[in-house]
């Protein structure tokens, strides 16, 4: 597993980067506010209900939540399940709306 701030992130979707990104929040949570991932949540995962995501076995994964703790779960999950590049996002979404406030 690797990390990554929120502004590395941000400047990576500001510059247009095609990137694999993850919300593993819950579905009340994606909907208050998200930054354009797919939702999976944990509890799915952990479920190895991953057939969504499973073509990105090969690919670099980036996976953000609240906080950054169920994120670093679900990197260590995936990586279990085979998947290579795992990515945490350090601070998520409360760290990006700090730095950022609500735009994507």
């Amino acid at each position: 597993m690797q990390n990554i701030t929120v502004e590395e992130l941000k400047s990576r979707i500001d510059a247009g980067e095609k990137i694999n990104l993850i919300d593993v929040r819950e579905p009340h949570e994606y909907a208050e506010f998200n930054i354009g991932g797919k939702l999976v949540p944990l509890g799915t995962i952990q479920a190895m209900q991953i057939d969504d995501i499973e073509d990105l076995k090969n690919e670099e994964v980036i996976i953000h939540c609240r906080s950054g703790k169920r994120s670093v779960t679900a990197c260590l999950f995936l990586e279990t399940l085979g998947f290579t590049t795992t990515v945490n996002v350090l601070g998520g979404v409360l760290d990006w709306q700090e730095k950022f406030g609500s735009q994507k």
